[in-house]
């Protein structure tokens, strides 16, 4: 059992660490709400200009580098959205688990993955490992703005766009934590570029002959021409999916940050509880051992004056 002293110092640092933490559960209630609201506004623009670009990627034949990666390069681009600050559970390492799986699956595939990081803890963590890092970024994860969007954007997708021969990169990745509701958030492994087709099984309906399939491809006329409308879409196709990733993945931080401290404060608290049932242990174990001691000394007394 330890001393008075030694538990009471635990109990009031203790208590200490339960007021950060209620206060930092407290704080991401605040945030938690514009957040989801923030994030599921900006899922409809990304989505229409996702559905646009698979339209045209299925429905035409194009060589565009939105829908086919260069050829024998085998060097790809990951990029890792973590957190820059703690307190989270674990949020940034089940993303820094996921990358490194899907690292590990790219190594063996015999490609060459150029890694990218968001955050200050992914980036503190690859780099205390000498991880060889393409690029970082940091500040605000947990309300990216539009200008990180297009910084890493920009960055992204010039490295898709130059050759193999320049050091460019065939395909994109991104390691995200997808925002579902309070209390789920999922990892996610999302491949940006090149853009992949999704296409609806239809079991009962059969093959359908080759001729019927091209009767029944829609027609697309562009103007001035498809590389150029292509080529303006690329960059707002890649903007746009970059910063819902980022936008979901804050809301994510934002509830793991209040799940994560909700459950530290419970903690602190149940913590304290224990603490004080055995200070209070230690009081009447003191006491009794006073009360012994007297009562020993006056039984001594009296056997004297006997």
């Amino acid at each position: 059992m330890g001393s008075q002293l030694a538990l009471k110092a635990r109990i009031n640092s203790t208590a200490s660490l339960e007021k950060i933490f209620n206060a930092q559960e407290m704080i991401a209630s605040s945030h938690i709400a514009k957040a989801r609201n923030v994030a599921l506004k900006a899922k409809p623009y990304t989505d229409a200009i996702f559905d646009a670009v698979q339209a045209l990627a299925e429905h035409t034949r194009i060589t565009h580098p939105i829908v086919k990666a260069e050829e024998g390069n085998p060097r790809v681009a990951v990029l890792a959205l973590t957190a820059d600050r703690g307190m989270s559970g674990a949020y940034t390492s089940s993303i820094i688990r996921e990358t490194e799986s899907l690292l590990a699956r790219l190594d063996k595939q015999g490609r060459k993955p150029s890694l990218y990081v968001y955050g200050r803890r992914g980036t503190s963590y690859y780099k205390y490992r000498n991880r060889d890092i393409a690029g970082t970024w940091e500040g605000d994860t947990d309300h990216p703005g539009v200008e990180i969007a297009e910084t890493i954007s920009t960055t992204l997708l010039d490295a898709y766009m130059k050759t193999a021969d320049e050091g460019g990169v065939s395909e994109l990745y991104v390691v995200f934590t997808e925002f579902v509701n309070m209390v789920s958030q999922k990892v996610r492994v999302l491949r940006m570029l090149p853009v992949e087709l999704i296409t609806q099984d239809q079991p009962d309906a059969g093959p359908i002959p080759e001729s019927e399939a091209k009767k029944a491809t829609p027609l697309y006329s562009f103007e001035p021409g498809a590389d150029e409308v292509l080529d303006a879409i690329l960059p707002k196709y890649i903007q746009s999916r970059i910063h819902e990733c980022l936008l979901t993945s804050a809301a994510s931080e934002t509830a793991s940050r209040q799940n994560a401290m909700h459950t530290a404060t419970d903690n602190a608290r149940n913590l304290i509880d224990a603490l004080t049932r055995e200070l209070n242990a230690s009081r009447q174990a003191a006491i009794t051992q006073e009360l012994t001691e007297i009562i020993g000394s006056a039984d001594a007394l009296n056997k004297e004056e006997e």
